[in-house]
């Protein structure tokens, strides 16, 4: 077994409305509430930082089965959406939502366009931050695939 450690140091100023400032590595920000939930708005927040964390290990997951299966891309990217519900004052991350957007070379064969869809699926459950929120975040993935002309 292999295990691997990131590490994470932040401060915090003051209160809930206050700010503060992480450091992770590659990922130094400000952070805050955002001002949909009465926030300063300020830098980043949790809930930013688990869509990016979502979307990123997503299209790394789809883009790492599409190479090893040698499947022709010509661009790939993605659109992410997050819901939080706020029931009572309780603040509930609801729902995920992916949007890959993948371009195909037009030497694309028919096998390889079964596979790209089967891998669309795959990939969300093969992503270990997917299955870090499994049972309490629902992910929904809306692809979009087309062969570049």
């Amino acid at each position: 077994m292999t295990l691997h450690h990131f590490h994470l140091k932040g401060e915090w100023q003051g209160g809930r409305n206050s700010e503060g400032y992480i450091d992770a590595g590659n990922l130094q920000t400000q952070i805050s509430i955002p001002p949909e939930m009465d926030g300063p708005g300020i830098g980043t927040n949790p809930d930013e930082m688990l869509l990016g964390a979502a979307a990123t290990c997503y299209i790394i997951s789809l883009a790492a089965m599409l190479e090893r299966s040698e499947i022709p891309v010509a661009a790939m990217g993605i659109t992410s959406e997050g819901m939080v519900d706020v029931t009572e004052g309780i603040f509930t991350y609801e729902k995920i939502i992916h949007r890959p957007n993948i371009t195909l070379n037009k030497e694309v064969n028919e096998k390889q366009m079964r596979l790209t869809s089967k891998y669309i699926e795959k990939a969300e459950k093969a992503c270990m931050i997917s299955r870090a929120l499994e049972g309490n975040v629902q992910i929904e993935v809306i692809p979009v695939v087309q062969v570049e002309e």
